[in-house]
């Protein structure tokens, strides 16, 4: 295969797992939200910004929103540009900084980046556009902002740049035996920095479920 043809493929098959996760796995994070689901798609959408850069972070990102919308979503063409805002604005902003740093501080410092953005920028869509789907007062969204959305995304961001960094060295090996990502794609980091930010991720991804069981009264 020429460099071309393995890179739709591979594109392809990240569009296509993205796809799969998000239809098999959706969790409602804050109580009063359950209309707000977090799904793992992000994740494989920054995996693949981080091999090819941001711009095919924003391609994934829609093929697979546009599927979502064909198929398993009810919130029509609303519901489509808001999964594009959220997804885009944690995977390509983690992918603009990871591709200036490619090293695992790189990806650290773009994957925090872009769960602030994600946050700050879907309190912004949300104040907007939640009112016309819900068909609810603007003023009933405005008052949900701050104790509801916020927690979501900042939550829903915390899981995502966990799991980002723990499963993103083990699919690239995986694509690099497969023959379909040069070597030079991985993440450069000293083996101590890198078992430090790996722990250091686990932590992240423990304490957002842990959280999450808080916030459902479970524990």
């Amino acid at each position: 295969m020429n460099s071309k043809t393995k890179y739709i493929s591979t594109v392809a098959m990240l569009c296509a797992l993205a796809y799969i996760v998000m239809a098999l796995i959706k969790i409602p994070l804050v109580p009063g939200l359950d209309f707000l689901k977090y799904e793992p798609k992000d994740i494989i959408v920054a995996i693949g910004g981080f091999i090819f850069g941001p711009f095919t972070a924003f391609v994934i990102s829609v093929i697979v929103s546009l599927i979502e919308m064909l198929t398993v979503s009810t919130t029509g063409v609303i519901g489509l540009v808001m999964n594009v805002l959220s997804t885009c604005s944690f995977a390509c902003v983690a992918a603009i900084i990871y591709k200036k740093n490619k090293t695992i501080r790189g990806a650290f410092i773009g994957l925090l980046a872009g769960t602030l953005a994600m946050a700050a920028v879907m309190l912004l869509w949300n104040y907007f556009f939640t009112p016309v789907y819900m068909g609810v007062p603007r003023e009933t969204v405005a008052k949900m902002l701050i104790p509801s959305f916020l927690p979501f995304n900042l939550l829903k961001g915390g899981i995502n740049m966990a799991l980002t960094m723990l499963i993103y060295k083990p699919i690239v090996r995986a694509l690099r035996l497969a023959n379909l990502i040069p070597e030079s794609s991985g993440v450069k980091a000293e083996k101590t920095k890198k078992i430090g930010y790996m722990i250091f991720a686990a932590v992240i991804f423990i304490t957002c479920i842990i959280l999450v069981l808080v916030l459902k009264n479970i524990i």
